[in-house]
């Protein structure tokens, strides 16, 4: 595969800067700088109190790849979607501030995405145990090639399990990303990424770990607090629109589908 200085994948993150976080940021930058075999571009979206660029640490700032979105205010979805405002790249994956890349991380997806014509390719994800080691989460979803909507039939219930595929998992054609956003939730935007990517647009899940997710105390999945009444609605929120793009996108090219359309209204 022919590459050329260009960035072929876009890498967004999201961050609030706070201090243990910077010492995370710079690990992600090391595992973005050992990538391989494809070039890329870094957009940081610094969003919440400490959302001051200059915290950034200057190794990062300098490195002509990297672009600094400053979104003092918002928060993660929105600080994800204005990003996508910056993105030059035909691809882009997200990836949190905490976690990391493994090497061609980038390269396996970006690979196939070319070689299939796919709108996206993902990889399975690892949870990152504080003593080194890695758990990879067998999600739900197979591995192979899936038409728009079938990932959604493998999240039984809205609120009995987490999506059956995760946000940073996915490498996605950049209009694609761009038609489908985060949407405005306060959190569990990422469930509403998965379901209108998934939805719209074949894809394919490799056989290859392509995240790291870093388990740590700081967490804001891990508080006792984040699965309340606004995640169970994002839950749901998620669910629904998962059903819903898998019945739009039948009645569109199914004979059949208009009625399962129609039997949501």
């Amino acid at each position: 595969m022919p590459y050329t200085d260009e960035p072929a994948v876009a890498v967004i993150t999201p961050t609030g800067l706070s201090n243990r976080r910077l010492a995370y940021l710079k690990e992600l930058y090391e595992s973005l700088c050992l990538q391989t075999e494809v070039t890329w571009e870094w957009i940081i979206a610094p969003n919440g109190p400490r959302a001051d660029p200059g915290r950034i640490p200057g190794l990062i700032a300098k490195d002509h790849r990297v672009r600094v979105c400053a979104r003092p205010d918002p928060g993660p979805a929105p600080a994800r979607n204005t990003a996508l405002n910056y993105v030059s790249a035909r691809f882009v994956a997200f990836a949190d501030d905490d976690d990391r890349l493994p090497e061609r991380s980038l390269a396996v997806r970006y690979d196939r995405a070319m070689e299939s014509g796919l709108r996206w390719v993902a990889g399975w994800s690892a949870d990152w145990r504080v003593d080194g080691s890695l758990e990879t989460w067998m999600c739900p979803t197979p591995v192979g090639r899936h038409e728009p909507g079938d990932v959604w039939t493998y999240w039984p219930t809205a609120t009995g399990s987490k999506p059956p595929l995760g946000h940073c998992m996915l490498l996605t054609d950049t209009q694609l990303a761009r038609a489908v956003g985060h949407g405005g939730l306060h959190k569990g935007e990422d469930y509403t990424y998965v379901m209108g990517v998934t939805g719209r647009s074949a894809g394919e899940l490799l056989p290859a770990v392509v995240y790291h997710r870093r388990d740590h105390d700081d967490q804001w999945t891990a508080d006792a607090g984040y699965r309340d009444q606004a995640e169970f609605d994002a839950r749901t929120h998620a669910w629904n629109q998962g059903r819903a793009e898998r019945a739009l996108y039948r009645a569109l090219h199914s004979p059949d589908g208009l009625n399962e359309a129609k039997s949501l209204v």
